[in-house]
């Protein structure tokens, strides 16, 4: 290489006569590691006390990048730009990084959301984008995504989304994936035991996609809350209608008052639950005193109405 001469004289020279050979010059020391925060690289981002360190090299590496200056480049520069500066091995370098941050998904994501809205994607779908990393901009910028040439076939999609903002060059990354379509879900928010009642803090909606769901899941809260399981259900898992009934009133082999309502008289009788039953349901009642069984309806917790209802409740 043709710097290896000089590099060679230079490791071979005493200090004294280095500094000789460039004028007197006081050596500059260079920057082993380098930060800069604007879009431009100087001679004294590289060179210690450089006269002259104001210059303007090249550009600075994108936000979040680095760039390595190995020995030979900067044996040139120190040429070119009249800087007395010599290397002492072969190794020395200059790595400069500039400081960036990731941009947020909600901003670049809703803009590519909305322009495969426009082309006719349901708003409810899942947007899958494989291997996509969000681009780095300046720290303090406040940068302007646009979305340029979206298509959208069926399920798949394609779209450039430019990425400006102050002190960088704008960028245009081409993406590209699936579009699913997705269905609500009630799921648990919480592990919930057999025999629990479902509150309204116990389930949440959430959309799947299609795929991933199956016939009988619940869709909605109202079909949840109030509900008691008939099965336990860990966090986070859906609701299936089948393992939810309405909260047992009256439970198997409980005593219960029989009340029998006749001509405006009031008889009651001890009678034992056959089965559990929900508050109207129809249940089987053996009388305590007669050990005949009777179908009742409970109407209330521990109480069950034998013969059909006043007619008012009809």
């Amino acid at each position: 290489m043709r710097w290896f001469p000089l590099l060679l004289l230079a490791l071979l020279l005493p200090a004294s006569a280095a500094q000789a050979q460039l004028s007197g010059a006081q050596l500059s020391g260079l920057r082993a590691r380098v930060v800069v925060e604007g879009d431009t690289i100087h001679l004294g981002d590289l060179f210690e006390d450089a006269e002259n360190g104001s210059r303007a090299l090249g550009p600075a590496p994108m936000p979040g990048r680095r760039i390595t200056v190995e020995m030979p480049q900067l044996l040139a520069i120190a040429r070119t730009y009249g800087v007395a500066w010599r290397p002492f091995s072969a190794e020395e370098r200059v790595v400069i990084e500039r400081p960036g941050r990731p941009l947020p998904r909600e901003e670049w994501f809703e803009p590519l959301r909305n322009a495969l809205i426009a082309l006719g994607m349901d708003p409810d779908a899942e947007v899958d984008i494989p291997g996509f990393a969000a681009p780095m901009v300046p720290p303090d910028s406040l940068p302007r995504v646009t979305v340029e040439q979206p298509s959208l076939d069926e399920n798949r999609f394609a779209a450039t989304i430019a990425v400006e903002a102050d002190g960088m060059p704008a960028l245009r990354l081409r993406v590209a994936g699936r579009v699913s379509a997705t269905v609500p879900v009630a799921v648990a928010t919480r592990r919930m035991s057999l025999g629990e009642v479902v509150k309204a803090s116990d389930v949440r909606v959430q959309r799947v996609r299609v795929e991933r769901s199956r016939p009988g899941l619940a869709d909605d809260a109202v079909l949840v809350v109030g509900q008691q399981l008939r099965r336990p259900i860990g966090e986070g898992m859906p609701f299936a209608v089948r393992d939810l009934g309405a909260p047992v009133l009256i439970e198997k082999n409980s005593t219960v008052v029989m009340v029998v309502e006749s001509n405006g008289l009031t008889l009651t009788a001890q009678g034992r639950a056959m089965a559990d039953a929900p508050r109207g349901g129809i249940v089987s009642v053996m009388n305590l005193s007669s050990r005949q069984i009777v179908e009742a309806q409970a109407i209330s917790p521990g109480r069950v109405r034998v013969g059909p209802p006043p007619p008012n409740q009809r």
